[in-house]
């Protein structure tokens, strides 16, 4: 029997209990196998082409213990970890319903940033000292500035203490360390400094702490998307302009690699209009011709040519 069937009952989510009980669901949700990679493509494949519901539950059950994980992360605010879970559940489900499996890119990555989207959004409004917190800008310091406060603690005493308890120097740094502009730094200080929640991440009984939601930024360049774009970005400059080079005949490559691709021992480039055209025998405008009929025909191989 394979793990497949052994997790394929008629209703899938009776495989989880209720959030009643937070720890009965813990368990419930560690127990679930994950899927193989196989596995996976074809039950998105399902949901995808055939709109199977049980497809979708399938995919969003394997990854139930993805959000139990990212929700640890986030017990810092105080916030109840079963209200963390369920918002998180949300952003599985959008996640599941938006993943293309013909991306190249697992599940599990995608998942990642829409769940921690989701519960990002569910601790600004219920945090109460930043329920206005709705700037891109102030989402940044929200989630970065005790982190920075601590490092610059750690760096060297402060001597000069300026508004809201950072040195004007300070504020300048984290300002540009975050792309903000000062006033909001001092706002949002000022804000942080008047809460009575926590924001350090507690610390359990065998030492182990989890990574404070403020410690750090989600990595723009991590996003799956972010992350197939600027592969399909290295393929155009390696693979792409060779397959594009070779779709052409010799005189209109020759043309396109003296005219854009080379450079020379001094920097320069390579031949202009006029050299070609007097080593062809031919009008300037001749070569310009020919150089935009090359030009569209390898825009078109690029195109044919592009890795799905």
């Amino acid at each position: 029997m394979t793990t497949a069937t052994a997790i394929a009952p008629r209703d899938p989510w009776s495989l989880v209990p209720s959030l009643g009980n937070l720890d009965a669901y813990i368990r419930a949700v560690q127990a679930i196998p994950m899927l193989e990679a196989d596995e996976e493509q074809a039950l998105a494949r399902r949901l995808r082409d055939e709109q199977d519901v049980q497809a979708a539950g399938r995919l969003v059950l394997s990854h139930l213990r993805l959000v139990v994980s990212i929700s640890r992360q986030y017990m810092g605010y105080g916030l109840p970890q079963g209200d963390l879970i369920q918002e998180g559940n949300v952003g599985l489900m959008k996640a599941v319903k938006r993943y293309d499996p013909d991306q190249g890119v697992r599940l599990v990555s995608y998942a990642m940033h829409w769940i921690k989207a989701e519960i990002h959004e569910y601790v600004l409004k219920n945090w109460r000292t930043v329920k206005v917190a709705t700037t891109k800008a102030q989402r940044k310091l929200f989630f970065n500035l005790r982190s920075l406060k601590h490092q610059f603690k750690n760096e060297a005493d402060n001597t000069h203490v300026g508004r809201a308890g950072l040195s004007e120097a300070e504020i300048q740094r984290v300002a540009r360390e975050l792309n903000v502009r000062p006033e909001d730094v001092i706002e949002m200080e000022t804000r942080l400094a008047g809460g009575d929640v926590a924001l350090e991440a507690p610390t359990d009984d065998d030492g182990d702490s989890p990574v404070a939601p403020l410690a750090y930024l989600a990595d723009e360049g991590s996003e799956p998307t972010r992350v197939i774009e600027s592969r399909r970005r290295d393929w155009l400059a390696s693979q792409g302009i060779v397959n594009a080079l070779d779709a052409l005949d010799d005189r209109s490559r020759r043309i396109v690699e003296e005219r854009w691709l080379k450079v020379n021992d001094d920097g320069s480039g390579g031949m202009t209009l006029h050299e070609l055209a007097a080593d062809y025998g031919v009008s300037a405008e001749r070569i310009r011709q020919i150089e935009v009929a090359a030009m569209k025909k390898m825009r078109k191989a690029l195109t044919e040519g592009e890795p799905a």
